[in-house]
Order: C-alpha cells, then structure tokens, then sequence
C-alpha cells in the first residue's frame, strides 16, 4: 500500500458504525511500528503526546516545523494510513489553517484533526468562524487531489465535566456537527462524553461517523460498538501508559 490516494479511500472506509476503526495513538516512528506491529489498520497521531515527547506542552506549544518533521518520520515509517493532529490548525485565519493541510498532505498524510476551539483558552470558537476554517481545510486537500478524510473536533463536552453533561450539549453539538459537515468535513470527534446515553443519542443523531475517545471513565469498546460509534480514539492514553511502564522500569533497575 504505497499510493497516498489508495490509503486515503482506504481511511475512509474504515468508518463504520458498529464497527468502529479503533486507533491506538502514536507520537513517534518507534511508537508507529509498535502499534503497527500489534495490527493497527491505520495510524494516527495525538497532539498532547506529540507535544509531551518532544518536550512541550499542547496547545500549539510545538513549532509548526517540528511537529511535520515528527509526521515525515512517522510516515515513512509505515505503509499504513496516516491521520495527523494539527489541534486547531496551527493557524489564526482559514488561509493558514489551509496551508497547514497543504503541508500535511505534502508529506505523505492521507487526514487530520482539526478542533473547534482555541488552543490557548480551550474556549469555543463562533460556528461561522470554525466553518470557514474546515472551508478553508477541503478546498487546500481538493487542491492536491487527495481525497483526504478531515475530521472535525468539537469541544462542547470539554466546556464542563461529565456530570453537567446533557441533552443540551447533544443539541450543540449536534449543531456544529451539521455546519461542519456542510463545511466539507468527513467525521466528528467528541471527547469528553463518558455517558453512554448520550453518546448513543448523538451517534444517532450525527450527520458524520462518530468519533468518541476512549479513556478509564468512558464505556468498553463493545459498548460504544453498539451506540452505532464509527471510531475510538486512545488520545494521550497510550503514551501516559508507556512513560509508566518507563518509570516503573527504572525504578525497578534501582538507579
């Protein structure tokens, strides 16, 4: 599977509700040919991780230059699809957020995150604005010629914690979820959301698959199968899990 274009509709096509595409996040090539190893179907990179290993917090924190230089090794490292987190979109206007997709589909990514929220706040952008900006997103991708697969984040369940969680939120979510469908968006991502109601309530509800992220408060993989979930992110999980099982291996060597 070398053909950029041959991974991306293979992306695609992974989405499935019932079935969803489980990815188990990377952060570096070493990381990529682990999950590759244990018979990941596709690739896909966490921004916090990426951030954390090389040193800095998230939030756009790490230099646009270094997080691509990190994707190029990441895919030439393996043959298998590659979606890659740009948070926000490492741009404060659609046009650089466009660019940013550009320089990811450059190198070899076949989709990317991209949230609805500021980076350095966490704070909610307007519907019209984050539009414009997955806008801005399709046209650069339909530019290449790669059918990329651009999935959009929305950050309503991060605005409070899981106990304020409700119908209400479904209802805003639901509606940025079909304005950036409209946008060009291909699925929608949102973490946060633990209840199983609820996230049954919105995979009925979502114009695009739904991406849920997995976590230690969020349901089993089985259950978020039949909520009609089409795809479970691991998020910074992997990576806390493998600097314990790190620190836990020094300690044990008695340094």
């Amino acid at each position: 599977m070398t053909d950029q274009q041959t991974k991306a509709k293979l992306f695609r096509t992974l989405h499935v509700a019932g079935r969803p595409l489980v990815l188990f996040n990377v952060w570096d090539p070493g990381s990529t040919k682990a999950v590759a190893a244990a018979g990941a179907l596709a690739i896909a990179t966490g921004s916090w991780s990426v951030a954390a290993a090389h040193g800095f917090p998230d939030g756009e924190k790490l230099p646009w230059a270094l997080a691509l230089d990190n994707l190029v090794r990441i895919v030439t490292t393996t043959v298998l699809p590659v979606s890659f987190d740009i948070e926000s979109g490492y741009g404060d206007d659609p046009a650089a957020v466009g660019r940013s997709v550009s320089g990811l589909l450059a190198v070899g990514a076949i989709g990317c995150n991209i949230e609805d929220s500021f980076p350095a706040t966490g704070k909610l952008r307007a519907i019209e604005d984050q539009v414009e900006r997955l806008r801005a997103a399709r046209a650069a991708a339909a530019h290449t010629g790669i059918d990329a697969f651009i999935n959009a984040r929305i950050d309503v369940f991060f605005q409070a914690g899981p106990e304020a969680h409700d119908g209400a939120m479904v209802d805003a979510a639901i509606t940025r979820a079909e304005a950036f469908a409209a946008a060009g968006a291909d699925g929608v991502f949102l973490p946060g959301v633990v209840d199983i109601g609820l996230i049954e309530a919105l995979a009925k509800r979502s114009p695009l698959p739904l991406n849920i992220m997995a976590g230690a408060a969020s349901p089993d993989l089985a259950a978020l199968a039949r909520a009609g979930v089409a795809r479970v992110s691991h998020g910074p999980g992997p990576y806390l899990a493998a600097m314990r099982a790190l620190t836990d291996a020094a300690k044990a060597a008695a340094l």
